[in-house]
């Protein structure tokens, strides 16, 4: 049975991961929420937003992140019956550099890079990440960042997975053998890395529901990222 310690190179996806994606959305929809005098539950929410986000990204995979969100926007209050405004759209979109980071983000990936590669796989645009890696991220010094505007397609695309392959081997000499897609998100990233033949590693945010399905794939499994480290520091 293979070990965490026996791998070079974490992949991470960053909103749901390292970020409070579910919060930061949740915050970024209350002025709408708020003017309309409108109440949902977290979960109705999520639904109705994670439903306009893949469909927007299988209909425009070369759409920046902050413009897709501003997209769906005023399609996801008309679904919920609530009048919305284009300035509301537009800070929607515009909000993902200020979604926060869990608190054990930072401090486990300092604890991770001194065993391992660190390589960003991200489903937003370069000015959204660097926003995010600026802020709540403390300037943390990644290795290598890909963003899905880097590569003109969204998660679940293979093409996104296969990206990341070529560039790591090239730029560390790592192979697939050697990494660890390390994500919250089932549709996102765990049955594409059991496709493309790389092992996974389950963050399983408590509360998450966001790309959950019926059926996980992981080949460990931890609540936070710190736990992670925690588990790696001990084989060592």
């Amino acid at each position: 049975m293979s070990r965490l310690s026996d791998y070079r190179l974490l992949c991470f996806d960053v909103y749901g991961t390292l970020i409070d994606w579910e919060g930061g959305i949740l915050a970024a929809l209350a002025p709408m929420l708020v003017r309309n005098n409108a109440q949902f539950s977290r979960e109705e929410l999520l639904t109705v937003y994670h439903e306009f986000e893949s469909e927007q990204q299988r209909l425009t995979p070369d759409m920046p992140y902050s413009q897709l969100l501003s997209t769906i926007h005023p399609r996801l209050a008309q679904r919920l019956g609530l009048v919305t405004t284009s300035e509301e759209s537009k800070q929607f979109g515009d909000s993902v550099g200020r979604w926060p980071a869990f608190p054990d983000t930072v401090d486990a990936l300092r604890r991770l890079s001194k065993h391992y590669k660190l390589v960003v796989l991200s489903n937003v645009d370069r000015a959204s990440f660097a926003q995010s890696n600026a802020g709540s991220l403390q300037g943390f010094p990644f290795d290598l960042t890909i963003t899905a505007q880097d590569i003109g397609s969204y998660k679940p695309d293979q093409r996104n997975f296969k990206h990341m392959i070529k560039a790591v081997q090239a730029d560390f000499g790592v192979e697939p053998s050697q990494i660890l897609q390390t994500a919250q998100s089932q549709f996102h990233d765990h049955q594409l890395a059991r496709k493309v033949g790389i092992k996974s590693v389950w963050i399983e945010r408590p509360g998450a529901t966001m790309g959950n399905q019926e059926d996980p794939i992981f080949d460990w499994r931890f609540d936070t990222l710190g736990e992670m480290a925690s588990a790696l520091e001990q084989e060592e």
